[in-house]
């Protein structure tokens, strides 16, 4: 920032006048605008102007939103009903969507583009470590939820390649995570530059857009009840039905709760967290505003809002309490062999695998740190560290459900709920705690606190009880 220490009676004027004797003609950059205060007047570093257009801003946002998450969804409404999961649903994308306006705010007012930077004008080092160490565990559970997919997926697909049920080793789930990691994700994960994997990003979002056309149209191809000759001909038998011939079970409920619910709060926050992107976007957009990036985040988050509903409501209609915590793997239940969903499948997995090395580039420089020079040695351990990390993570959590619950509940509900508020309040001067925008951003930072809380507890107790009924199962009990 220009710091222009001046008195209380300077014109507005000549004030302008003289920064435009400051600034030569041919200057490529513009003034944003002039805050003042009693002694100063602020004015941000003089920035080149935006690239991206609206309609481009909305499809990249998209993109940052849409992840593993939209897998989840129809598990979180199996476990709410539908009536309860269209609140929470709702609730979320309100709730994201005003976060997108705290921090937009915040980020003009404090001066920065860069969410790590206004953690620490906010509150030094702490800030700055925790919107560090929030966006590195958001990071690290997206990893852990693509190679989930592709421990899910990747022996359904070899099955059908080679049609055949053998449970082999090269159809263990834990080993071709592996396999898929040394060969393919190491080696992109030590390239110095990336850039061209970034297309791998609106790609992910054709698969997921595929993926819901394919969930609509099964869900009026396959019956519920399934008909004896149907399950007969379809259903791989060596694996548990997942509809029976009971009517009641096929009879949609609107409103659930069981020992699963807690987890349906962490999957949405999980679904909808794409804060840290909100920045750099909002610096890319031509003829930057803050209107028109809240514009950019509304049309991108309704867009979301309509997938993830769809997904998740026919995803629940066609297998009801049945459902998994991964929906593409639930099919895997009814269908030996599906072209289509092979298609799907092929199209996803390829999708997560080159993505992984993109969600873990930020984290890599994250921890080599921007001052230090480039070192080989340094890039290829803190490399091979993460990624052994997130195999074993993805090899022995026993589900894709945990790391949803618990991404959800702690790093999702710091970027989406805490930081964007507590930032908002420290760094906004010119609204009074009793002010309106003051409040509300402080009721939103409580409530954040309360989610994380509460759902952190929740799960935590329900993991302490799985584990208890294990060593009771175990023990003959």
């Amino acid at each position: 920032l220009l710091y222009i220490r001046t008195a209380k009676n300077i014109s507005f004027k000549n004030v302008h006048a003289h920064l435009h004797k400051l600034i030569p003609p041919n200057f490529p950059s513009f003034i944003r605008y002039y805050r003042f205060t009693h002694i100063n007047i602020t004015v941000p570093v003089f920035q080149s102007p935006g690239s991206a257009s609206f309609g481009m801003s909305v499809f990249n946002l998209g993109n940052a939103i849409m992840g593993s998450g939209i897998l989840g969804l129809s598990y979180a409404m199996a476990n709410t009903g539908i009536a309860m999961f269209v609140i929470l649903l709702v609730a979320v994308a309100i709730f994201s969507l005003y976060s997108v306006h705290l921090l937009l705010k915040t980020a003009n007012e404090g001066g920065s583009l860069v969410y790590e930077q206004l953690g620490y004008k906010a509150f030094g080092i702490p800030g700055k470590l925790a919107a560090s160490c929030s966006i590195t565990m958001q990071n690290f559970g997206a990893m852990a939820s693509y190679l989930y997919i592709v421990k899910y997926e990747l022996p359904i697909v070899i099955k059908a390649f080679l049609d055949s049920n053998d449970n082999s080793w090269y159809t263990n789930g834990d080993y071709l995570v592996l396999i898929v990691t040394m060969a393919i994700i190491l080696p992109l994960s030590l390239l110095r530059n990336l850039g061209y994997l970034g297309y791998t990003s609106g790609f992910s979002l054709l698969c997921m857009v595929f993926f819901l056309i394919v969930v609509i149209y099964k869900k009026f191809q396959i019956p519920c009840p399934l008909p004896e000759n149907f399950i007969n001909i379809t259903v791989n038998v060596s694996q548990p039905q997942v509809n029976t011939t009971d009517e009641e079970c096929c009879k949609p409920k609107y409103f659930v709760f069981n020992s699963q619910t807690v987890y349906a709060v962490p999957i949405l926050t999980f679904a909808f967290v794409c804060h840290p992107a909100i920045l750099p976007m909002y610096e890319e957009l031509k003829d930057r505003s803050r209107r028109k990036m809240q514009n950019v985040a509304n049309v991108s988050f309704l867009g979301m809002f309509v997938m993830y509903l769809l997904a998740a409501l026919f995803g629940y209609l066609t297998f009801n309490e049945a459902v998994e915590p991964e929906l593409l793997h639930t099919y895997s239940k009814v269908y030996n062999f599906d072209v289509v969903l092979l298609i799907v499948r092929f199209a996803v997995l390829t999708a997560v695998t080159l993505t992984v090395p993109v969600v873990l580039f930020p984290v890599i420089n994250q921890l080599l740190g921007a001052s230090k020079d480039f070192s080989w040695p340094r890039h290829i351990c803190i490399t091979v560290a993460l990624l052994v990390c997130v195999n074993i993570l993805v090899i022995f959590v026993p589900t894709i459900r945990d790391i949803f619950g618990f991404i959800g509940a702690s790093a999702a509900a710091m970027l989406i709920f805490i930081l964007p508020s507590a930032f908002y309040i420290k760094l906004v001067k010119k609204e009074s705690m009793k002010s309106v925008q003051k409040i509300g951003a402080t009721l939103f930072l409580i409530v954040g606190f309360m989610v994380m809380i509460c759902s952190m507890a929740l799960i935590i107790a329900d993991w302490i009880h799985n584990a208890a009924s294990s060593g009771e199962h175990a023990d003959g009990h």
